[in-house]
């Protein structure tokens, strides 16, 4: 009998379901191949290591966020607004799976993982570059240093929120967001 060669959108459906009934450490490739009756070469096509699964989920947030971008609403609001709106909908795309994305920031955390935090701190800056990208952002030089550091904490802050807190409303997310974008030096970056 034939194995199956699934998509690398398949695999990581089929990875995140998984892990929301055993959670993102118990999650194990083998287990991911068996459901999707394939091999793990099969899954090793697309992806190297269980953390290029993050990657992808990550991956399809910013995605989600640029899709975002292009919608022509988005083009008559100030800066403030567009990263709002931007950031809500990263969020957004990663709200189904919620608490496996926690899990899998903690699994990157581990002591033991140095490497993948290298690899965290990189997708932090991937991630902002977009988010200011698709805002449509063109400070230059120190000031955008400067924005970059401070939309940084912005997003970690928010994102960190977030995940700590499911229940939320996301009218009082909305405006936890937007606190951080009025606060100090920020909030005078994004007028200029």
């Amino acid at each position: 009998m034939p194995r199956s060669s699934p998509s690398a959108a398949l695999i990581l459906d089929k990875a995140l379901d998984l892990a929301d009934i055993c959670g993102w450490e118990r999650l194990h490739l083998h287990e991911v191949a068996d459901e999707l009756g394939c091999d793990l070469a099969a899954i090793a096509k697309h992806y190297r290591q269980k953390d290029d699964l993050v990657e992808a989920w990550f991956d399809r947030a910013d995605q989600a966020l640029l899709s975002r971008a292009k919608d022509a609403d988005l083009a008559a609001l100030n800066a403030e607004k567009r990263l709002e709106e931007l950031l809500i909908a990263w969020l957004a795309a990663l709200a189904p799976h919620r608490a496996v994305t926690g899990q899998m920031l903690l699994y990157k955390l581990e002591p033991g993982h140095v490497h993948l935090q290298v690899g965290g701190l990189l997708r932090i800056s991937r991630t902002v570059q977009w988010w200011r990208e698709a805002a449509r952002r063109q400070s230059l030089h120190l000031t955008r240093i400067a924005e970059e550091s401070l939309l940084s904490g912005a997003y970690l802050c928010t994102f960190l929120h977030w995940l700590r807190h499911p229940d939320e409303d996301q009218a009082d997310l909305r405006a936890l967001l937007r606190r951080r974008l009025r606060s100090g030096p920020l909030s005078w970056l994004l007028r200029t």
